[in-house]
């Protein structure tokens, strides 16, 4: 499996954040629910897009839809949060997974738990042996464990997706930020507090599960503003890092975005809870005086809700 699937971190991220509101109501349709937007103004020769993803989903659910083809075939350039297009760059993400202070798990966690964990990759299918990853950052293992959520028999993600259409048209692909960068934003985070998040996850596994389904649901109902507002959720301890682990990045985006749009049209993929609410990048792109319009994108899946609940659990 392609190393670069460590992208699933942010979802992951997502299944934390609601962990603590799966019974948060669902609202009436909103007719403003897309993933695909057009940003134009402020003298823009063309449109840019934006477009929010999750990062693995099954295979049934990645139907991609004829108003997100419009927006790569206008688009003369695509940027993913990493240059999805550079094998160099997501190679490097096993170098950069390791924790910087030549710690191990077992020096962050309890002989029992430790034997825990150990026990969870032995009795699951997980990507890569436990013995292998005692040296890597705690979140990272949680990434790890966060695909086997999806049980479903195959997964792709939407960034690969976006870019075969891409490539149809030889389209450049770059990214916003760099494999480096986004694994030191987990340096900023205490490795103990990972490790005990990380444990905390297995013992919990079952309700993650449905976490992962309540997500994916969301996603599929592309109910942007409700994605980030589960972010207000958060527990107490994940809430002083919501800055270096979402709104920072968006408002460095929000500053990189510009530049490109006013070279050529761009669409830009990232992570769907990075598009709403009061900070997400629609709303900062607002205040610099763009236009933001809801795209069509109703045909984004076929898959109804039941079937994934049923493939997942």
């Amino acid at each position: 499996m392609s190393i670069w699937k460590l992208l699933i971190f942010m979802s992951l991220l997502s299944v934390y954040l609601i962990s603590e509101a799966q019974t948060k109501k669902i609202k009436p349709a909103d007719p403003n629910n897309t993933l695909l937007w057009e940003v134009s103004g402020r003298g823009l020769k063309e449109p840019s897009y934006l477009y929010g993803t999750m990062h693995m989903v099954c295979e049934e659910d990645a139907k991609m839809s004829d108003g997100l083809k419009e927006a790569i075939h206008k688009s003369k350039q695509i940027y993913f949060e990493l240059d999805m297009d550079n094998m160099e760059e997501m190679m490097s993400a096993l170098k950069y997974a390791r924790m910087t202070n030549g710690l191990k798990l077992s020096d962050l966690v309890s002989p029992d738990d430790y034997q825990k964990l150990e026990n969870y990759f032995r009795e699951n299918k997980v990507m890569f042996p436990f013995a292998m990853l005692s040296r890597f950052k705690p979140y990272f293992i949680s990434a790890f464990i966060s695909e086997g959520l999806l049980t479903c028999q195959k997964k792709v993600s939407i960034e690969q997706q976006i870019m075969a259409e891409a490539k149809q048209y030889d389209k450049e692909v770059n990214g916003l930020e760099t494999m480096e960068f986004q694994a030191s934003i987990f340096d900023s985070i205490p490795y103990e507090k990972q490790a005990q998040d990380l444990v905390m996850y297995v013992d919990s596994i079952d309700k993650y599960k449905k976490a992962t389904v309540q997500m994916a649901d969301m996603y599929r109902r592309q109910e942007i503003n409700d994605m980030d507002s589960l972010t207000e959720e958060a527990d107490p301890g994940m809430a002083q890092y919501m800055g270096v682990l979402l709104y920072d990045r968006n408002r460095r985006w929000a500053d990189q975005i510009p530049e490109q749009m006013f070279q050529m049209s761009t669409l830009f993929a990232v992570g769907a809870g990075h598009l709403g609410g009061e900070k997400g990048l629609l709303a900062l792109l607002k205040k610099q005086g763009f236009a933001v319009k809801p795209l069509d994108n109703t045909k984004f899946t076929t898959t109804p809700a039941a079937k994934v609940k049923a493939a997942t659990l």
